[in-house]
C-alpha cells in the first residue's frame, strides 16, 4: 500500500526524533513539544511542513503520536 504524502512526511520527522505530539480537541488540531527535539528534526519541521496550508498540516499533525496515548 502506498503512503500519502502527509504519512512520509509525519514518518521521517518521527525518524528524525521529532517529538511533537498531536492534540485533537473540538477539531482543533495542534501540537504539543515538551521534550527537546533533534536538530534535524526541528529543521525538517520547519523545511517541509510549517510551509504546508493548514488542510496540510492538519493531515500531518493527526499522524504524530497523541497526547492522549502516551
Amino acid at each position: 500500500m502506498e503512503q500519502t504524502h502527509a504519512a512520509e512526511l509525519a514518518k521521517e520527522y518521527l525518524r528524525l526524533g521529532g517529538r511533537r505530539l498531536s492534540k485533537v480537541d473540538d477539531n482543533h488540531v495542534t501540537t504539543r513539544i515538551w521534550e527537546r527535539e533533534t536538530p534535524e528534526a526541528e529543521a525538517f519541521w520547519a523545511k517541509n511542513i510549517e510551509p504546508l496550508d493548514e488542510r496540510h498540516q492538519r493531515e500531518v499533525i493527526t499522524l504524530l503520536p497523541s497526547i492522549s496515548e502516551v
